[in-house]
């Protein structure tokens, strides 16, 4: 059935876009063959306990394991262990399912076959200091670029070369095990090796890089973190190291799959779509100004393509975090949206995070209509003071325009659609 407005269309486009990347509904066409020996499941991300119940509904044969994942993003599995952590900050919990998954690994053999189930927010479930880092000084790193505004890319660079389980290192700890790995993406460009900082995978970066990023973005690292990071020995591996041959990856859904499944749903209601990318990153803002000319460009000019349309983009933006309120990415650009548009006629939008969860918050994201600056002025809200604040959460909040889902159970980052009606 055809939605029958604007706002049920969003809706609709973004359920079909997250159920494009179910886990449970996709992967089993990249399951290996059982091994002659053992099968040990481990994983790591908002989508992890997905991704195993998956598994166990299709494996033939024993299987065992653990995966960590969010808290509230569990789901019902009998052989492979699950547990909650903490995200995006690492708790004692996640210190603790890196070191059991280490210690599951140990003493395997050529016969046994190790499946690595990774997703996003493997980064912060998976904690394991370097030697010579304390849980706390790491911590305290993370944090810092959380609130700098790097990009995932450079944020995931500096946690693998400041750990002792990421950057291919937990595979080097498998040997002479084979792992295959099945990646569910929230990177723009979908590199294994940067999803959850690449456990099982190595990129080839350099501590160098790492402390090349800490000083772009002003964060001054500590002696130890200094050391770790100069110290050789501490060092990932490169991707041609003889260890990880026989290995395999496998990225089972990205951002393009979700995109692909909003413009099919988007023609179905009569409404021609355009993909303007599946890898955007930038300020949130930033992001939201671009997205509102190309809006306005169609309803005045009918280009690049003429309404009834949907805009639709998806990759990670980020938020450089200047005041005190509430808020992630989706309401930071949904709310510079509305700025941006100042109630221009026909234009509806949404914002969501796919894992369910927009930075914190409670709610996926939120939506827009012609109608929302008016409301919120009749409401006495400021939207140029609340975005100044990044508090986009509480202006929506306050409108009862939040899309509240709970966790999906998969991530494959921002999702983003402009209806324009005709």
């Amino acid at each position: 059935m055809k939605p029958a407005t604007p706002r049920e269309l969003l809706l609709q486009l973004f359920r079909s876009a997250v159920a494009a990347v179910d886990p449970l509904e996709i992967i089993a066409p990249y399951l290996p063959a059982p091994p002659k020996g053992r099968t040990i499941v481990i994983g790591a991300g908002k989508a992890s306990a997905r991704m195993a119940q998956g598994v166990e509904q299709h494996w033939q044969g024993p299987i065992e394991g653990l995966v960590v994942t969010r808290y509230g993003h569990g789901a019902p599995t009998r052989h492979i262990e699950i547990i909650e952590a903490g995200h995006p900050v690492p708790d004692e919990a996640s210190a603790v399912a890196a070191a059991r998954i280490m210690d599951m690994v140990k003493g395997l053999t050529a016969d046994d076959l190790v499946l690595c189930l990774v997703s996003g927010g493997g980064s912060a479930l998976l904690s394991m200091p370097a030697p010579g880092l304390s849980v706390d000084e790491k911590r305290a790193i993370n944090r810092q670029l959380l609130k700098s505004g790097a990009p995932i890319g450079e944020m995931n660079c500096v946690r693998r070369h400041l750990s002792a389980i990421k950057g291919g290192r937990l595979a080097l700890a498998c040997h002479p095990a084979q792992v295959v790995t099945l990646v569910v993406s929230d990177v723009p460009g979908d590199d294994p090796a940067v999803v959850a900082s690449g456990p099982t995978v190595p990129d080839g970066s350099s501590a160098a890089d790492a402390l090349a990023i800490l000083g772009k973005y002003g964060i001054a690292p500590s002696a130890a973190v200094r050391a770790a990071l100069a110290d050789p020995a501490l060092a990932a591996p490169l991707p041609d190291d003889p260890r990880l041959k026989g290995n395999r990856v496998a990225v089972i859904a990205t951002a393009q799959h979700a995109l692909d499944a909003a413009a099919a749903a988007a023609r179905a209601a009569g409404y021609t779509p355009l993909i303007l990318s599946s890898s955007m990153e930038g300020e949130a803002r930033e992001v939201a100004i671009v997205h509102a000319g190309i809006a306005r460009q169609v309803v005045e000019h009918g280009q690049p393509l003429a309404a009834p349309c949907v805009i639709l983009s998806g990759g990670e933006t980020s938020v450089t975090v200047r005041g005190k309120g509430r808020g992630g990415r989706n309401a930071e650009f949904l709310l510079a949206l509305a700025v941006a548009l100042q109630g221009m006629p026909r234009v509806h939008a949404i914002a969501c995070d796919t894992d369910g969860i927009d930075g914190t918050e409670d709610n996926a994201g939120a939506l827009l209509a012609p109608s929302t600056l008016a409301r919120s002025a009749q409401a006495g809200l400021d939207p140029h003071a609340l975005l100044a604040n990044n508090d986009g959460y509480s202006f929506f909040a306050a409108l009862n325009e939040l899309v509240i889902t709970g966790p999906t159970r998969t991530n494959v980052n921002d999702f983003r659609a402009i209806v324009v009606e005709p």
